[in-house]
Parts: structure tokens; sequence; C-alpha cells
């Protein structure tokens, strides 16, 4: 099973992702922060971090690269509002796929398939 690490420092959001990519067959473990996110990609294997951009204390581009060092096979995708900080996001992480809000959450779903190609099947029609 694709594990997902999901870090959104907005609760409904973050709530209603980690709902819907489970219903779609994939384990997620959601945190509300970036700082938050750090022990898990310590200790445990995911497949992908899906990292807002825009969050306290640690954003998701600092993740993303602390990601990149500490788990270098975990695919990254981030989300975002902000069309500025996805082209720096663009930039910081050239391998990251980015997706900006507002988006549906079928096209999230795609997304991830996408990376993991026949890996994952998706629950949501």
């Amino acid at each position: 099973m694709i594990r997902i690490l999901l870090a959104e420092d907005d609760e409904s959001m973050r709530v209603y992702l980690a709902r819907a990519l489970e219903r779609s067959g994939y384990e997620v473990v959601a945190v509300s922060t970036g700082t938050e996110a750090v022990p898990h990609i310590d200790s445990d294997r995911f497949d992908l971090l899906l990292t807002d951009i825009v969050m306290p204390e640690m954003d998701g581009i600092e993740l993303a690269q602390l990601a990149a060092r500490i788990a270098p096979d975990m695919r990254i995708m981030f989300i975002t509002g902000f069309a500025a900080v996805t082209l720096k996001a663009g930039k910081a992480v050239p391998q990251a796929k980015v997706l900006s809000k507002p988006f549906h959450l079928r096209e999230l779903v795609l997304e991830v398939e996408r990376m993991f190609g026949s890996e994952s099947v998706s629950g949501l029609s």
C-alpha cells in the first residue's frame, strides 16, 4: 500500500484530503506543520510527501528539501493557493509536482495515481 505523509496547516483541508486519499486506498499520516512532519520522515518510510507550501514554523519547500535529503526516494507533491509560491517551489524542488488550489479531489487522486502508475488504484469515481 502506498503511504502518504500529508502536511497541511488548515485543519478542514487536512481532514478532507486525508479522508479522500484513504477512501482511494492510500495509507495517510496527516500532520498540521512541517516541523510535525520531520520526525515521521526520520523514523518511517513514506512513498509521497504531500505538503502545503505556506505553513507556519517550517514551510513546505523547506520540508521538501529536508525530505529529499533524508528520504531521496520519496516523491513530493506541493499544494498551494499562491501562484508566486508555485514558481518558487518549482525552482527549489524541481522534481516535485505542484497542484494549485482550488482543485477537485478527483484531480488530486489522479495526480497521485500518475506518480505511482499501476501501483495505485483509485476508489473515487
